[in-house]
């Protein structure tokens, strides 16, 4: 029996349905929340949706003030938190798609204060867990937050989300699967604690994705629907596991390589799709069902889709074990050469 112990911090309350948007300042006065309020949101997302959510608020008494968030960096934290300090904030909300979310997630727990997910788009897990990638900070990977009190997630809303973000959702669900496996690998191999609830809590959101693809290609409700609480439960698999071990594996390596190498091709839930493609095969798991998964919901499987070469996926396979060190995966144990995953790639169709 494991004597290992960890902290599970989980989100407090979790809305989804139409129009719920509406009711966002209610239910956060309900629960115990009070202003003011420190909206972190692209110029875009703001324009169609801020005026609703700022109604919502001053509704139940919680003054607003908007920050603008173009990239997810450094810089865009610190204002951030510059404005949660002038205004005296007692909450920040993150509106918007990962990036926005991501920014408001680190400054919120930098300023120790709480933080609301609105998620317009279901691109990725980062509306409900506790890691947040900011570019510019220490780690090339996720930094260590806290996950959101409250997540509101309105279907409608998301429905209106560019089609190409639903593609990143499926493929950041698919990657659970090899994730799984290569903590497992983790466990078997370096004796790394694993958590077999989280880990079937992971592996369940990736399967749904598996049993919704053709609904989620069609945009039909139900699909998109089960695709934001699939991504909800995964972020809540890392929040019970106390890491983003059940969610993230070498197929999320994968993809941070080629953030290094070829930044701004490709959503990051594409990238990892086709790395989940890859890593199925090394690990000896239905790799086909994945990729054929991914073309029912109209993701990329190649990576010339979405402006990716040969040599960029190879040498991204090569490195991605250098981009976490402590992170044991297949592509740790295998340690491919160039020859290698130019085969892989090949065999499974990635190029």
């Amino acid at each position: 029996m494991s004597k290992s112990r960890h902290l599970m911090e989980l989100p407090s309350v979790v809305l989804v349905g139409h129009d719920v948007l509406e009711t966002a300042g209610q239910l956060l006065v309900e629960h115990g929340l009070s202003g003011p309020v420190v909206v972190a949101s692209g110029p875009h997302v703001w324009r169609v949706h801020g005026e609703a959510l700022r109604k919502a608020l001053k509704a139940t008494g919680l003054p607003s003030s908007w920050v603008k968030v173009e990239t997810p960096d450094v810089r865009a934290v610190e204002e951030v938190e510059r404005a949660v300090a002038t205004k005296g904030a007692r909450m920040v909300i993150g509106m918007g798609g990962g990036k926005s979310i991501d920014v408001a997630k680190l400054a919120s727990y930098n300023r120790r204060v709480a933080l609301v997910s609105i998620p317009t788009s279901a691109s990725h897990d980062g509306m409900a867990s506790p890691f947040a990638s900011i570019r510019g900070h220490a780690k090339p990977y996720s930094a260590v937050t806290k996950p959101p009190f409250a997540i509101v997630a309105d279907i409608g809303v998301i429905m209106k989300a560019p089609p190409r973000l639903f593609n990143g959702g499926v493929g950041d669900l698919l990657a659970k699967l090899t994730a799984v496996r290569d903590w497992q690998l983790a466990r078997d191999e370096k004796g790394e604690y694993y958590g077999k609830y989280s880990a079937n809590l992971a592996r369940m959101s990736g399967q749904m994705a598996l049993e919704e693809a053709a609904n989620i290609g069609e945009r039909n409700e139900e699909g998109i629907r089960c695709l934001v609480e699939a991504l909800i439960s995964a972020g809540v698999a890392a929040g019970i596991a106390g890491s983003s071990r059940p969610c993230s594996g070498a197929e999320h390596l994968f993809s941070h390589a080629l953030d290094r190498m070829a930044p701004g091709k490709g959503l990051h839930g594409e990238k990892t799709g086709m790395g989940a493609i890859m890593m199925a095969k090394l690990h000896g798991l239905d790799w086909e069902r994945l990729r054929d998964a991914l073309e029912q919901a109209k993701a990329p499987t190649k990576a010339a889709q979405i402006g990716l070469t040969e040599r960029e996926v190879v040498r991204a396979l090569v490195d991605a074990p250098r981009v976490r060190p402590d992170r044991y995966t297949i592509l740790h144990k295998l340690r491919l050469t160039a020859k290698q995953a130019e085969e892989l790639a090949k065999q499974t169709g990635v190029v």
